[in-house]
């Protein structure tokens, strides 16, 4: 079973067991479980759940932990004009491991 949650403005696919890397969710500390409860779309193999079949349905996780991601280098330069500016950007995350995904409970 998979299903596609929503966090920090972006949209994940996850299944269980996997790891991932999401925006900075700053007030759990490792070891922690998360629950999502914006969860979009639950797919298996019988076929896909979305709107308002999804009432109910979350994601947990569990904190790994939190770290500052690769450096990406911003250079801005105007040729013949003497002018040339670098500037870098290190994205804080949060890495968790889902641990389970939960349908809303009612068959339709």
């Amino acid at each position: 079973m998979y299903a596609v949650l929503v966090t920090g403005g972006k949209q994940y696919r996850v299944m269980e067991g996997e790891t991932l890397r999401v925006e900075l969710l700053g007030e759990h500390e490792a070891g922690n479980e998360i629950t999502f409860d914006d969860v979009l779309m639950l797919g298996d193999g019988n076929g896909i759940k979305l709107g308002d079949a999804l009432k109910g349905a979350s994601v947990t996780a569990k904190v790994v932990g939190h770290g500052r991601a690769d450096k990406v280098r911003i250079v801005k330069f105007r040729r013949r004009k003497h002018h040339r500016k670098q500037m870098g950007h290190r994205q804080h995350y949060t890495e968790i491991q889902i641990t389970g995904i939960s349908d809303s409970g009612d068959k339709k």
